[in-house]
């Protein structure tokens, strides 16, 4: 390999789980609770949330007030969670989950950005929130064991 590109790579091997972690933390709970405060006026749904669920989005299977609920409850708690590092995994899960049923039904070209969200998501769920962290920081008396920390 070029020396200097070794070099390079070594650099880059060297930039900490931790902080990745974090940064993924915070931007990918930002995305969420960001479309949730479009939704809420206070401490309820805004009409134009229901307005979207009945006419743009659309989902199979849910009514589009219950979809409306859900997915403001999902968007407000989830991101909670993925910042403070508590059930990070089972946070990012739902993420996904959710990003999927977008992707899938509501904004099928919108794979670039879904796409970016599903790799922090899938990255969380892999190697865990780092060491700062409420899962961290509590591991053992809630699992029995410090959870792995990544790589």
């Amino acid at each position: 390999m070029i020396p200097w590109m070794s070099r390079f790579n070594a650099a880059l091997a060297q930039i900490p789980h931790d902080l990745i972690a974090v940064v993924g933390r915070i931007a990918i709970g930002t995305v969420f609770w960001r479309s949730a405060m479009t939704k809420i006026d206070g401490l309820a749904l805004k009409p134009s949330t229901f307005y979207l669920f009945e006419n743009d989005y659309r989902l199979p299977l849910i009514p589009p007030e219950a979809a409306a609920y859900l997915a403001t409850a999902t968007e407000l708690t989830m991101p909670l969670l993925i910042w403070s590092g508590l059930l990070t995994r089972v946070a990012a899960s739902v993420l996904l989950a959710m990003t999927l049923v977008i992707e899938i039904f509501v904004y099928p070209n919108a794979f670039d950005t879904h796409g970016v969200w599903a790799v922090t998501l899938l990255y969380l769920m892999k190697f865990g929130p780092g060491r700062y962290s409420l899962d961290h920081l509590l591991g053992e008396t809630l699992y029995g064991s410090r959870l792995p920390l990544g790589r």
